[in-house]
């Protein structure tokens, strides 16, 4: 049974995760609430802090955190500065308190993108006999970078969080932004591979509770982005990140019905 604690959060999340998205759909948002926008990043990546603490080890989870939150906020400021990782750009709304020139609601929302695209991207090492590692980073980094398919438009075309200062192709955004995403995301893969799967399984898919809700809340995201992009007429970003949700998790999907097909099959020999 999840703690009581772990129950709360996610109601919380739901709550305030229904309510931004009407706010948001129908710009309902007032300057004086633009604080909203930072308890929900905050929000979204306790979610998947916990899901790494409860879910194994708690040391590793720990570790994994820290990991994830400095090394996403290096990279990041280092992008903010130099524009050579994910473009040349500026955040034109208030994230909150900044560290290094970047806010750290970004970290947070890393944790969230990290969390939930391992336990989407984790039975795809079913598939592979050999390297492992590089087949689920790289679909990791995939995953993570797809749900960016949405983000960013919306986030750009649809509410001015941040300005590009450099054209692309796919809404003006650079296509540097998008490998910038696949390489940090792929690397942060690499890292949790290396610290969770030992003798061909993950040991920090424990909680059954916090793996579904990382399932959960990475078709929330979506889900939340293409309403609102759909108001704002961004069809293409819409039809992309929804072709792209369907295939993950038709992925994920027959990947578990197998693990729980071959475990009927043990069963039924003994």
């Amino acid at each position: 049974m999840p703690a009581k604690f772990d129950v709360y959060l996610f109601r919380f999340f739901i709550i305030w995760y229904t309510i931004g998205v009407f706010l948001l759909s129908f710009d309902l948002v007032p300057p004086w609430l633009e604080w909203a926008n930072v308890v929900f990043l905050i929000t979204s990546g306790l979610l998947a802090i916990v899901f790494f603490y409860r879910s194994g080890s708690k040391i590793k989870g720990i570790f994994a955190i820290v990991i994830i939150f400095t090394l996403s906020m290096a990279i990041e400021s280092f992008g903010v500065h130099t524009g050579l990782f994910f473009g040349d750009y500026t955040y034109e709304t208030d994230f909150g308190p900044k560290i290094i020139g970047v806010p750290i609601t970004i970290g947070f929302a890393w944790i969230m993108v990290m969390g939930t695209s391992h336990a989407l991207a984790a039975p795809i090492v079913k598939l592979v006999p050999r390297f492992k590692a590089l087949f689920y980073a790289i679909y990791g980094g995939l995953v993570a970078t797809s749900l960016d398919l949405i983000l960013d438009p919306f986030a750009y075309e649809a509410k001015q969080y941040w300005v590009w200062n450099q054209p692309g192709l796919y809404y003006g955004i650079p296509f540097s932004n998008f490998y910038g995403w696949f390489l940090l995301s792929f690397l942060l893969h690499i890292i949790i591979y290396l610290l969770y799967y030992r003798n061909n399984q993950w040991s920090n898919l424990r909680s059954s509770f916090w793996s579904i809700n990382m399932v959960k809340l990475y078709a929330m995201m979506v889900i939340m982005f293409v309403i609102v992009s759909l108001v704002n007429q961004l069809w293409l970003a819409c039809i992309v990140s929804l072709s792209t949700l369907l295939v993950i998790y038709s992925i994920y999907f027959k990947l578990k019905r197998t693990k729980i097909d071959d475990k009927s099959k043990q069963k039924a020999t003994l």
